[in-house]
């Protein structure tokens, strides 16, 4: 249910095209909330039909132009109501975890290679997001709430990955003691 509720987000934030909205999916939303660029425009006619966006009239009608969407008072009601319920987390479902708990059975041969790949992501994404938060959080824009907002959810992709990366660090070298130092 919450693919329809980041898209009013982002429309609240700021009106926009599907391709608009696509976009700015890859580059924020998406870090923490997939979707492929078909479910969001699934999911846009879905939102228009239930009466929660609307397309906003062209200026110049024109054939092939792109629709741009709004968030209509019954799609804020909506969100709104969302914000508000409750929801408990939802479990841990991560491949990797799973295939090391395989791997106590099947065997660790060439695992630690996959652990060091898994690493290396990570470390570029903690990278990444500091970047980020350098570029769209100066210390002058943590001051209205939206943004200190926006900000602490950045922030707490900055720790998952600090979380990651501390885990898979000290992985290896559970690895490293077990074995000696691995080339895997």
């Amino acid at each position: 249910m919450s693919l329809p509720h980041a898209i009013l987000t982002a429309l609240l934030e700021k009106p926009s095209s599907g391709l608009e909205l696509t976009r700015r999916f890859d580059r924020s939303i998406g870090y923490f909330w997939s979707a492929t660029h078909q479910q969001i425009y699934r999911e846009l006619g879905k939102l228009e039909q239930a009466g929660h966006i609307r397309a906003l009239p062209a200026p110049v009608p024109s054939r092939g132009q792109k629709k741009e969407y709004e968030v209509l008072p019954a799609g804020r009601a909506e969100l709104t109501d969302w914000v508000r319920r409750a929801e408990d987390p939802k479990p841990i479902r991560d491949a990797l975890l799973l295939r090391l708990r395989a791997a106590a059975v099947v065997g660790t041969e060439g695992f630690a290679g996959e652990l060091r790949r898994h690493l290396a992501l990570h470390r570029a994404q903690l990278d990444a997001y500091r970047d980020m938060e350098d570029r769209q959080f100066p210390p002058e824009r943590r001051t209205a709430e939206a943004d200190r907002l926006r900000h602490l959810v950045l922030r707490g992709g900055i720790e998952l990955e600090r979380f990651w990366t501390a885990w898979l660090t000290e992985a290896l070298a559970e690895f490293d003691d077990r074995d000696g130092p691995t080339d895997c």
